[in-house]
């Protein structure tokens, strides 16, 4: 049924194990290779770290899958050296709108603040997500990719995991320090280890429709209540590359899936939706039902789980791929400290401390939607439709109206790597929170913040003139890179260059002191993730020291 894309074949490799007859060992292991599994090879892999990458397929996933790819999660992309690729072949949006019947009640804009240099949302269908992704891996040499490589055993010791691999030319073993899992909602691996991950599934299901067209509708997300052609229920319109509409169409939990996905039963669906004038052709249907629940630790000994594999979010909100890929985000730089020996493994607690807050965000969140989208009682139905009924006339309802909260980063304000402020600050720029983007001038041109920072820690110190920068200023900030743990010293000004060997980001909008609340000494140490560690109002090279020792756990 494809008809835009083609679908790479990956060439299975005879391993050395097979070809030697002995076990392998290798530093880490990830299993995976969809879009949370890549992404966390590639983090490691820039980061210096070789990587043995395991996947049981020999291509990308089938379909559309997920779709929507938060400014956020292409910022993470841009840090790991391929954001540029998605952005050219996405669809970039940032206005939703959603209807009822055929009014709209409620709209909303992912980017109400200007100078930022990624749009609120791209839609990309998830082959091409994965497609560059494995691009991407091609490029480090560090990162070794199996394909049709499937993992039918995990035995934990103390010191190594022992993972058994099936392959068409037979099974072998090897061990590895680490262990990354990323396979996905279902997690074989999870189930090997015999390990729990609750939740509730809901009871609806959803017919997916790729349709081919080219129509004059505007890039936004278009969400329908009580459609009158497809009445008392929901349908949700996105456009992707290619030319390819997603269209989702709620069903009822008994709809029957083997039926529903007949071309014979979608096609009048579709046409009742949009005329039977407009041409179009299907390319991809699927039926799906989700749940919201997650595993109650990420961590367990020297096995690692990532996205899908340790939670579960509904669509609704784009929390999944979103989510996982900030779970790469999260654990590489942490994972990578541990393994250089210098942080110890309980740096990786505060992974699984982090990121199930985030879970916990997203599925109260992605339930609270479902719950608007899909009411289960007549209580809430009647609620709805009365919040939809108001909302067309009155604002305050408006803000009532839930089609899916989307995707943002989790402000990780209480976790216990943060440094707590000791002086008063405004703004959203709190430790914990992810660094907002802001337009700047180098010595080679225009650039983003952003683009500037990631992989390492880095402390960002604000004058107005940086050719003013006093010596003894100049050489601590300097020493800061010989530190046992490296911080590398940034200079952000308003005008002028810093003294040789540190780095000058010129505020050219002033969107950094607003964004920041920067006054004349502020000093931000950054995390190699892209969020705030710490801040204070003058430099201090002691406090940042201890600010980096408790955000290694070495404190």
């Amino acid at each position: 049924m494809q008809k835009t894309f083609t679908y790479p074949k990956f060439e299975f490799v005879r391993p050395p194990e097979l070809i030697e007859g002995r076990a392998g060992h290798y530093p880490v292991v990830v299993v995976g290779a969809g879009p949370v599994g890549l992404a966390t090879a590639i983090d490691l892999a820039n980061q210096g770290q070789k990587v043995l990458l395991l996947d049981n397929d020999d291509t990308v996933s089938l379909g559309s899958r997920g779709v929507c790819y938060a400014k956020h999660t292409l910022e993470v992309l841009d840090r790991m050296g391929c954001g540029d690729k998605f952005v050219r072949k996405g669809v970039s949006w940032d206005v939703g709108r959603t209807f009822l019947r055929e009014s709209e009640v409620f709209s909303f804009n992912l980017r109400p603040e200007e100078h930022h240099h990624r749009p609120g949302m791209i839609n990309l269908q998830q082959y091409y997500l994965e497609q560059y992704l494995v691009e991407r891996t091609n490029e480090l040499p560090g990162l070794e990719k199996r394909f049709k490589s499937t993992v039918i055993s995990v035995v934990q010791g103390e010191d190594k995991v022992t993972v058994g691999v099936e392959t068409p030319d037979g099974p072998y073993s090897l061990t590895t320090d680490w262990l990354v899992v990323a396979d996905g909602a279902r997690s074989p691996i999870r189930t090997m280890l015999g390990l729990d991950i609750e939740g509730k599934i809901f009871m609806d299901r959803f017919l997916i429709a790729d349709v081919v067209m080219k129509a004059d509708y505007p890039a936004e997300r278009w969400f329908w209540f009580d459609p009158p052609f497809h009445p008392n229920q929901s349908v949700l319109l996105h456009k992707q590359a290619d030319n390819v509409w997603r269209i989702d169409f709620q069903l009822g939990w008994d709809a029957d899936p083997v039926e529903e996905k007949k071309p014979e039963k979608v096609i009048p669906r579709i046409k009742a939706m949009l005329g039977d004038e407009r041409e179009f052709e299907l390319e991809w249907v699927s039926i799906y039902t989700f749940q919201c629940r997650r595993m109650n630790s990420f961590n367990h000994g020297r096995v690692l789980f990532v996205g899908d594999s340790a939670h579960q979010v509904s669509p609704f909100g784009a929390r999944g791929a979103n989510s996982g890929i900030q779970d790469a985000d999260n654990l590489a730089w942490k994972l990578k400290l541990v393994m250089d020996g210098q942080a110890p493994a309980t740096l990786l607690d505060s992974y699984t401390e982090e990121r199930v807050f985030a879970a916990d965000e997203n599925i109260m969140n992605s339930t609270r939607s479902t719950d608007f989208i899909t009411p289960k009682s007549n209580t809430s139905r009647t609620f709805r439709n009365a919040v939809l009924e108001l909302a067309a006339k009155h604002p305050f309802a408006r803000a009532l109206v839930n089609s899916g909260r989307l995707s943002v980063p989790t402000w990780l304000a209480d976790s216990s790597l943060n440094t707590p402020d000791t002086e008063a600050f405004k703004g959203y720029m709190v430790p914990g929170a992810p660094m907002a983007d802001a337009p700047i001038s180098t010595s080679e041109g225009e650039a983003w913040l952003l683009h500037q920072l990631g992989n390492r820690f880095q402390a960002l110190h604000y004058v107005d003139d940086a050719s003013a920068l006093d010596s003894a200023t100049t050489q601590s900030l300097a020493a800061l890179a010989n530190a046992s743990i490296a911080v590398e010293p940034i200079v952000v000004a308003r005008t002028g260059l810093a003294p040789a060997g540190l780095k000058t980001l010129i505020d050219s909008k002033g969107c950094i002191a607003q964004r920041y609340d920067l006054q004349p000494g502020t000093t931000y140490l950054a995390r190699p993730d892209q969020h705030v560690a710490a801040r204070w109002r003058s430099f201090d090279a002691s406090k940042i020291s201890t600010a980096v020792a408790r955000a290694t756990c070495n404190a």
